[in-house]
């Protein structure tokens, strides 16, 4: 078993940052890939970034450039560094594991956090 608990959400002006942190529990964290989804008002959870165990990543296009996802294997924590920040990227980030990141860049996961909300004014 796997815990997730996401924080580091807030409020934020657009063109700003935040750092998102998923620290894990429970089993062996470095062999499972990592993910971050999001999930606006009214709008479907979308996947946003991956990081597998060999440190392998993928963004979807919408972020590329402007998020930054890592892992700390000693700390047992994936982040994601979100920058210029527009108002629609405002949602609840959750954070993901999986043993692949295949099945994570399709939406799938074995184990999901709670979720951490962003807000970006205008």
């Amino acid at each position: 078993q796997v815990q997730l608990v996401e924080s580091g959400g807030g409020l934020v002006q657009a063109g700003g940052s935040l750092r998102l942190a998923c620290a894990a529990s429970g089993r062996a964290f470095s062999v499972y890939s990592m993910a971050w989804f999001r999930q606006a008002p009214e709008k479907e959870r979308e996947f946003v970034a991956a990081i597998s165990s060999m440190e392998d990543i993928v963004y979807v296009d919408s972020v590329k450039g402007r998020f930054t996802v890592s892992r700390d294997n000693a700390k047992n924590t994936v982040y994601l560094q979100l920058d210029r920040l527009k108002p629609e990227d405002t949602a609840i980030y959750y954070c993901a594991a999986d043993r692949t990141v295949f099945t994570l860049t399709r939406g799938g996961a074995e184990y999901w956090g709670q979720g951490t909300p962003v807000t970006v004014s205008s």
